[in-house]
C-alpha cells in the first residue's frame, strides 16, 4: 500500500448529534479514519462509543452532522446501502451465527445471497477467511459446538468473507472469559498487521495499547481526548486519567 493510499481518510465523522427520545447520546462527535489504520474507541458506559460506531454502518440515522465512510454520504437521499454494508463489516458482542447451519453455512450464506457467487468460489473464500481466523478444522460444525471465542471468530470470518473496506468491532469480548478473549483479540491484531482499516469499541487497554493507531476516549457523548496509544499513559485530562485509573 503506497503512503498516498495509507493517508486517505476513509471514515469522516463531523460534528456528530444524535438522542434517543430527549436523553442525547452523542454531542456533536467528530474523527477521521485512515485508510490502514486501527483506532480504538475508548470511555465508560454511556459515553456514546458504540452508537458512535453503529452510525458509522447506519444501523442508527444521527439526527444532524455528516457522517462519510468508503465515499458514501450516510445523510445522502441516495446512500445505497446495500453497498455501504458491503464496505463496511460489523461484528457485535453477541456472535449472531445461525444456529441451524454450519460453519461453513454461516460464512458462506451471504456470498451466495449477496454477492451472488457460485457455490465453488464462495466455498474456495470461506475455507480461505476460516483459514485466517483459525477456524478451518470447523467448518461442519454447529454453532452449539463451539466456544464463545470460536463462535465470536466464525462471526470475524463471516464479514471478512464480504471483504470490506473497514471492519468495526463493538466490544466483542465482553461477553468472553479471558482465555477465549485472548484468542479473539489476536486475531484482531493479525487482521491489524494485514492493513485492515478497523474501528474498535474497546475496554481491553492493554489491546488498545498494544494495537492502536488512534485512541478516542469519549465522555459525555464528546470526544474527550484524542491521540497515539501512549494518551493512555499521558492524559491531558483528569477524565481519560481517571478512567485509566478504573480500567486497569
Amino acid at each position: 500500500m503506497d503512503k498516498e493510499m495509507k493517508m486517505e481518510v476513509i471514515v469522516n465523522l463531523e460534528n456528530v448529534h444524535k438522542s434517543f427520545g430527549k436523553t442525547p447520546v452523542l454531542n456533536g462527535v467528530s474523527f477521521q479514519v485512515r485508510r490502514g489504520e486501527v483506532v480504538a474507541i475508548i470511555g465508560r458506559s454511556g459515553s456514546g462509543k458504540s452508537t458512535a460506531l453503529r452510525c458509522i454502518d447506519r444501523l442508527e440515522v444521527m439526527d444532524s452532522g455528516s457522517i462519510e465512510v468508503c465515499g458514501h454520504q450516510l445523510a445522502s437521499k441516495g446512500l445505497n446501502l446495500r453497498q455501504l454494508r458491503r464496505d463496511v463489516g460489523i461484528v457485535f458482542q453477541s456472535y449472531n451465527l445461525f444456529a441451524h447451519l454450519t460453519v461453513q453455512q454461516n460464512v458462506s450464506l451471504a456470498l451466495r445471497s449477496v454477492k451472488k457467487m457460485s457455490r465453488q468460489d464462495s466455498a474456495l473464500l470461506t475455507k480461505k477467511v476460516l483459514k485466517q481466523v483459525g477456524m478451518d478444522n470447523k467448518l461442519d460444525a454447529y454453532p452449539d459446538e463451539l466456544s464463545g471465542g470460536q463462535q465470536q471468530r466464525v462471526a470475524i470470518a463471516r464479514s471478512l468473507a464480504m471483504e470490506p473496506q473497514v471492519m468495526l468491532f463493538d466490544e466483542v469480548t465482553s461477553a468472553l472469559d479471558p482465555e477465549l478473549t485472548g484468542e479473539v483479540l489476536q486475531v484482531m491484531e493479525d487482521l491489524a498487521k494485514g492493513g485492515m482499516t478497523m474501528v474498535v469499541v474497546t475496554h481491553e487497554m492493554a489491546f488498545a495499547r498494544k494495537v492502536a493507531d488512534q485512541i478516542i476516549f469519549m465522555h459525555q457523548g464528546k470526544v474527550w481526548e484524542t491521540g497515539p496509544a501512549d494518551i493512555l499513559s499521558n492524559s491531558k485530562t483528569p477524565e481519560l486519567k481517571k478512567f485509566v485509573g478504573s480500567a486497569l
